[in-house]
């Protein structure tokens, strides 16, 4: 059993994973609907966070029109 700990990503790294574009990743973001982190002016992400985000379907229920 590994006790390493997951490596943070940004927000280039995130949207590569996720195949979606900066902006929306920004606009989740905004409006708090992706598990995130803020480190000074950064934003940062777990995978797993994300991919559990994505997996429980909550992903698909957001609005990402802007307002």
């Amino acid at each position: 059993m590994s006790n390493k700990q997951e490596k943070w990503v940004n927000l280039d790294d995130i949207a590569e994973h996720l195949k979606i574009s900066k902006d929306t990743i920004r606009v989740y973001v905004k409006k708090k609907v992706i598990p995130f982190h803020r480190v000074g002016k950064q934003y940062k992400f777990r995978i797993s966070e994300v991919d559990a985000w994505v997996e429980s379907g909550e992903a698909a229920e957001i609005d990402v029109s802007r307002e």
